[in-house]
Formats: C-alpha cells, sequence, structure tokens
C-alpha cells in the first residue's frame, strides 16, 4: 500500500508542487491583510479597554461560524475563488493574533512602561521601543496559530474554486481515489508542521533577545482554535 502512494506522488509530482504553490500562495495573501489588521486591532483594545470585550467576543463569533457557510455567505458579493476565501481566512485569523497581541501588550512590567515615560518617551515611543519589543515573542505564537489554522481551512477553500492542495482532496474523494486523498492531506499536515516549527523558532529567537529562558516555553504551543 506505501508503494502505490509513493508510486503516485512521484507520477504527480509536478502538479502536487504546483498546488502546494497555490496554497502557501493563498495562506501568505491572507496574513499580509490579516496580520496588519489582527495587530493594530490588538493595540487598539490594549490602549482602550472598554472595547477589548466586544472585538475579541466579535472574532471570536467569526471563528465559529463554519467554513463553507461563511464562503457561501460572500460569494454573492465577491464570487468564485480567492477573493471569497481570501477575506474568510482573514477573519478566521483574526482572534488569535488579536488575542496574543493584547495579552502580550498588557503583559509588559509597568515598571519599564514608566521608566520610559520618565526619560521622555511619548506613548508612540513607548509602544515603538518597549512594548511591541517585549510583546514580540506572544504576538508570534498567535501569528503561529493563525497561520496553521489558515492552512488547514484553505484546504476548504479548493470547494469554491481557490485551488492549492484541497483540489487533490476533494478530487480524490469524489472518485474514491485513496492515494490523491493521503498524498495530499499528508502534504498539507507536513506544511503545517513546517509554518509552525520556523515561526516557533522565531518566537524562541525573540525570547532569547528578551532574555527569557525558552526553556520553560520548549514543547509548548500556543492555544489552538478549532475552526469548523
Amino acid at each position: 500500500m506505501i508503494e502505490s502512494y509513493i508510486e503516485f506522488t512521484l507520477n504527480n509530482w509536478k502538479d502536487l508542487f504546483q498546488l502546494l504553490i497555490e496554497h502557501v500562495e493563498l495562506v501568505v495573501q491572507t496574513l499580509v491583510i490579516a496580520l496588519p489588521l489582527g495587530i493594530f486591532l490588538g493595540i487598539f483594545i490594549a490602549y482602550y479597554q472598554p472595547a477589548a470585550l466586544g472585538v475579541l467576543w466579535g472574532a471570536g463569533i467569526a471563528m465559529t461560524i463554519p467554513s463553507l457557510a461563511l464562503f457561501g455567505l460572500l460569494i454573492p458579493f465577491l464570487g468564485i475563488g480567492n477573493p471569497p476565501v481570501i477575506v474568510a481566512l482573514v477573519l478566521y485569523a483574526q482572534l488569535p493574533i488579536i488575542r496574543n497581541t493584547y495579552i502580550g501588550l498588557t503583559g509588559v512590567n509597568e515598571n519599564m512602561i514608566e521608566a520610559g515615560e520618565g526619560v521622555g518617551m511619548t506613548r508612540w515611543q513607548r509602544l515603538r521601543q518597549i512594548q511591541i519589543p517585549v510583546a514580540l515573542p506572544v504576538i508570534t505564537a498567535g501569528v503561529r496559530n493563525a497561520t496553521v489554522i489558515l492552512i488547514g481551512v484553505a484546504t476548504v477553500g479548493a470547494y469554491v474554486g481557490a485551488g492549492g492542495l484541497g483540489d487533490y482532496i476533494f478530487t480524490g474523494i469524489y472518485q474514491a481515489n485513496t492515494e490523491m486523498v493521503v498524498v495530499a492531506t499528508i502534504i498539507v499536515s507536513l506544511l503545517a508542521l513546517v509554518f509552525d516549527y520556523g515561526l516557533k523558532t522565531v518566537e524562541q529567537l525573540l525570547q532569547l533577545r528578551n532574555g527569557e529562558d525558552i526553556s520553560l516555553t520548549r514543547g509548548t504551543k500556543a492555544i489552538t482554535t478549532v475552526v469548523p
């Protein structure tokens, strides 16, 4: 049985590689929009606490909407293909990014902020030179969580014409082609692991830069939110 999967991969590696590129492009395009938006909202609610509950609640509600249902709601306005999937993925990415940005900024030692204020730093300077650098490991953990979520949900996006590795998974299901489904699923899983490990390494490097003990967090992962 393993031989059949290897043979399928060797016979279709060009198509698999092309679908992998499409999948990565879809995730990257989403992150280009989701990251600035989520970080901005996280900074906003860190400074304006009364809005925190509403913003986090709204981002949480967005994640509870089943992906196919959300695609269906967006198709009448954005059509078939990448646009509705990217918008949906941006919404799904917001909760981990906003939450970790908010937690990271509000968790900065007050003494450091007061010291910055004492030497005449403006609020913007304190944010840019003290709070964001200290909070970056926590923010990166949120980005890592969001990226893994996006890789999984982007697979479902193939159902509405967004391309990516989901094309092989859905085609394999329709054709009862086990090799097509299994190989594409394994590649999606490996892709998620690569991004997860890469961003985890970045997170640990940022922790070391901040003088934190990474042995306390080694083996832990960002809080995972399941997206339907």
